[in-house]
């Protein structure tokens, strides 16, 4: 008779589950993700931008905004030339005050990307909460809803980004206005970004609100917010992540557009479309690089955030499987 307690173990152990990270790496969207060199570029570009904002203040050589660690004798350093006066040399030269055009970039990073997060956060819980609403109510308020939304899509963005940023920071006392500007700003891009949202859950909303299982929860006695948030939530969220994606890089580029246009992220807390400001003034006396460097850091991160979105479009589209 053989012992079948010392063989249990072993049998278990062959035929033990593979982990979630085994599962997912072997899933079709990873499969995509491996053979995508677009998207496994656009990802590395990303994570390393986004954690080279996170990590500004250990990365950076100098702190631009202490006024104490600057020295107008290093203002217009050309980059990796040693300057005139104080023999220093900066990776990426300085700008009119002496700061270094790297450092004010990660910290500049920092803005931009926190802004634009916030922005599409914003707008993504807004604009869900009202598609869901149009989706599932109907009747008049998804009428006045859906309204809304044509008529703000009849402006452009820009435009009602910049009209509500203007009358919020109206509303704002003076002295407060320096300290509330970034938070002014977030509110300003999400409010002229929700109608995405809202359009494409209302349209998910309004097919699956026929469907099996919500007609069970309706009959089981659950409330109109719950099957709305925990039932039909879930199953309209993949179109929702796509545009968030892709909707992050337009902010990004928005909050630089009013950033550059002087009604953005105020001077003491400069973002990418300030330092591109900046430099601008500077572009035609010689010193290029207070504006290129900030302009192609702006440009990489929004390029490589939208065609991750785009291929995430691809990825999750089931027509195209």
């Amino acid at each position: 008779m053989t012992d079948t307690t010392r063989t249990e173990p072993v049998r278990r152990a062959a035929v033990r589950e593979p982990g979630r990270f085994a599962r997912f790496w072997a899933s079709d969207f990873a499969w995509k993700f491996r053979h995508s060199p677009v998207a496994m570029v656009s990802f590395g570009v990303t994570v390393i931008l986004v954690l080279a904002a996170v990590l500004a203040p250990l990365i950076a050589p100098y702190d631009p905004f202490n006024p104490a660690s600057l020295n107008l004798m290093n203002g217009f350093t050309p980059p990796g030339e040693p300057n005139a006066f104080t023999g220093d040399e900066f990776w990426l030269g300085t700008d009119d005050q002496g700061r270094d055009v790297f450092s004010t970039i990660l910290y500049g990073m920092r803005i931009s990307l926190f802004v634009g997060f916030a922005a599409v956060m914003f707008a993504l819980v807004v604009g869900v909460l009202l598609g869901l609403l149009a989706g599932y109510v109907g009747g008049w308020t998804e009428t006045i809803i859906m309204r809304v939304a044509d008529v703000q899509l009849t402006f452009p963005s820009i435009l009602v980004a910049m009209l509500i940023f203007g009358v919020a920071k109206g509303f704002t006392p003076v002295e407060y206005r320096d300290q509330m500007a970034i938070w002014v700003l977030i509110f300003a891009i999400g409010l002229s970004d929700w109608v995405q949202f809202a359009r494409v859950v209302r349209g998910a909303t309004l097919v699956q609100k026929d469907r099996e299982y919500v007609q069970a929860a309706r009959l089981i006695g659950r409330s109109h917010w719950a099957i709305m948030l925990k039932h039909i939530l879930p199953n309209v969220l993949s179109p929702v992540l796509v545009i968030a994606t892709i909707s992050l890089a337009l902010a990004i580029i928005a909050e630089a557009t009013l950033s550059f246009l002087g009604v953005g992220a105020p001077p003491t807390q400069p973002s990418l479309g300030t330092l591109i400001r900046i430099g601008q003034g500077f572009l035609f006396s010689g010193e290029w690089w207070i504006l290129f460097f900030p302009a192609l850091t702006l440009l990489a991160l929004a390029l490589s955030v939208n065609l991750l979105g785009d291929w995430l479009r691809d990825a999750l589209n089931p027509r195209l499987k």
